[in-house]
């Protein structure tokens, strides 16, 4: 079992930068691939990027790539997502999650662990 806990979030300007980060417990961590997802009012979670095992392959929503980049250190059980260019429509609820099976997936359901997330606001 994972356990997952994500930090970083926060206030900041139209075209600044945020980094998260999405810290794991467990020995298994390197087993996972992981994935970030955001929640704003009114609307569904959205999948915004995917990044396999070894870290070695990432997959982006269109909306944020480019602008976003997610990367992990097995070492130290820390997957972050550093956001630039921030926009106002990027305010949401940013979550991380943790996924078994290996392949890439956009759809949450097919997540096994969640953290409980982090708020990131951009002001225009």
């Amino acid at each position: 079992q994972v356990q997952l806990v994500e930090s970083g979030g926060g206030l900041v300007q139209a075209g600044g930068s945020l980094r998260l980060s999405c810290a794991a417990s467990g020995r298994t961590f390197s087993s996972y691939a992981m994935g970030w997802f955001r929640s704003a009012p009114g609307k569904e979670r959205e999948f915004v990027g995917w990044l396999s095992r070894s870290g070695g392959t990432t997959y982006y929503a269109d909306s944020v790539k480019g602008r976003f980049t997610i990367s992990r250190d097995n070492a130290k059980n820390t997957v972050y997502l550093q956001m630039n260019s921030l926009k106002p429509e990027d305010t949401a609820v940013y979550y991380c999650a943790a996924r078994i099976v290996t392949l890439t997936s956009t759809r949450p359901h097919e997540y096994d662990y969640w953290g409980q997330g982090t708020q990131v606001t951009v002001s225009s």
